[in-house]
């Protein structure tokens, strides 16, 4: 009997023979071609990107704000005191056996003195002329030409609006010298005026090329700052040109040294005038450290910026000039008890603070009784030392169990200490009958 279809299963579904077509395998040949292509094409491709991102990489960098790796820290050496003595002394010494030997020659050749006498004699009436004077006075030129790579001009920017909301931009202009280099940036030194209220901050090298800068660091208590210049956004003919001034040694300064005033002597950027020390004082009272302060004939204006130079051209201070002595004689704060601060500073860390001015108890001070150690002359207020509760006429002798006999000891220790650290400190306070011991936990502050 013939089958009939079902109208409600519908009609039967009819299957087909299907055919599945399977490749064949690789032979060796042909998996070794494959692997061999992969490799060329990897590598082309991996050099491709390699170059693509060395090349986009600086501008990634300057567009976005990309922090550069980090860098080794800057070194400052510290100059030593000492180091004036034994210098003096060893000049000393070669003199007196240049003496013995000119008088040993002397005796054998008695004829030299009347060679002397002749080129005194000649000299003393030999008249100088104006050649004369600027020939003596061109290689002086010649270190002022190389300093002045060094020199730069910071403008402190400030963006306002006026009564009709119009945008206005005033700037200011800074001396500031180079101090320092590494791969990626350039520091400079400049007074903190420079950086104060200012919304942005550029920097004009000598060749005419401005950069933006920023601030790395700045100390409110000696009033200077650390700007820097990434070497990225310069050009390379500004930066082969631009040369970090050397820092010099302030202990070796004497009265009567020629110096260099560079910056903004007259109150104008990349001025400059010659002067001489006239005196130096020693062991001046400031916070946390007992100075050299020079005092120069010469020309300056500490708000714009003024660095001494010597005449081998190397930085030993900067004008520090109150508003009492404007006209006289030039302040400079020696850079050799400056440099543990400089250091903190161009490695972006902020400068620490004991906060007390004081000297050391000298042998006949301590002959009356006095504890050896740093006597205090002024807690300053609101600063660690202050708040800590040590006060005026303590001696401190002690911090965190280091003896503290000498004011150099108490600076190294205070250079050496970490801003935010709690530290432990003795002092000796004087009672009615004797000094009593006193311990204190002080917070070191920044400067």
């Amino acid at each position: 009997m013939p089958e009939v279809n079902d109208p409600k299963k519908g009609p039967e579904k009819k299957r087909f023979i299907t055919e599945k077509i399977v490749k064949q395998p690789l032979t060796k040949g042909q998996m070794a071609r494959r692997g061999v292509l992969f490799l060329l094409a990897a590598i082309l491709f991996g050099g491709a990107a390699g170059a693509s991102f060395a090349i986009s990489q600086p501008w990634v960098s300057r567009r976005f704000g990309e922090k550069p790796p980090e860098e080794s820290m800057i070194s400052i050496p510290k100059d030593d005191i000492g180091e004036t003595t034994g210098e003096s002394e060893s000049v000393s010494e070669s003199s007196q056996e240049a003496v013995e030997e000119s008088s040993a020659e002397s005796k054998a050749a008695p004829e030299s003195e009347s060679v002397e006498k002749i080129v005194r004699n000649a000299m003393e009436n030999y008249r100088y002329t104006v050649s004369d004077l600027d020939a003596l006075f061109s290689s002086l030129r010649q270190q002022v030409q190389k300093v002045s790579k060094g020199i730069v001009e910071v403008h402190s920017v400030q963006r306002e609006v006026d009564w009709f909301d119009n945008p206005l931009e005033t700037t200011g202009s800074y001396a500031g010298v180079i101090i320092a280099s590494t791969t990626q940036e350039l520091l400079v030194l400049t007074p903190i005026a420079a950086i104060e209220q200012a919304d942005s901050i550029k920097v004009t090298f000598a060749d005419g090329c401005e950069v933006s800068g920023r601030v790395k660091q700045q100390d409110t208590l000696s009033k200077m700052a650390i700007v820097s210049v990434s070497i990225n956004d310069m050009e390379e003919e500004t930066r082969k040109a631009t040369e970090p001034l050397i820092l010099g040694n302030s202990y070796l300064v004497r009265e009567g040294d020629m110096i260099v005033a560079v910056g903004s002597p007259a109150g104008v950027v990349r001025s400059v005038d010659y002067g001489f020390v006239s005196h130096i004082k020693r062991n001046v009272q400031m916070v946390d450290q007992a100075a050299r302060v020079l005092y120069a004939r010469v020309s300056s204006d500490a708000d714009k910026g003024t660095f001494l130079v010597n005449t081998s051209g190397e930085l030993i201070g900067w004008a520090m000039e109150t508003e009492e002595e404007k006209g006289a004689m030039t302040r400079v704060m020696g850079i050799s008890d400056y440099k543990g601060i400089l250091e903190n500073l161009t490695n972006g860390l902020a400068a620490p603070c004991f906060g007390v001015e004081g000297q050391e108890v000298s042998d006949s001070m301590a002959g009356r009784g006095l504890p050896k150690g740093i006597y205090v002359l002024n807690s300053v207020t609101d600063c660690p030392a202050y708040t800590a509760g040590i006060q005026n006429g303590d001696i401190i002798t002690h911090v965190d169990n280091r003896e503290i006999t000498t004011m150099k000891d108490f600076q190294n220790t205070v250079d050496n200490m970490e801003c935010g650290r709690l530290i432990h400190v003795t002092v000796q306070r004087n009672g009615r009958d004797q000094y009593a011991q006193l311990e204190f936990q002080v917070t070191v502050g920044a400067r």
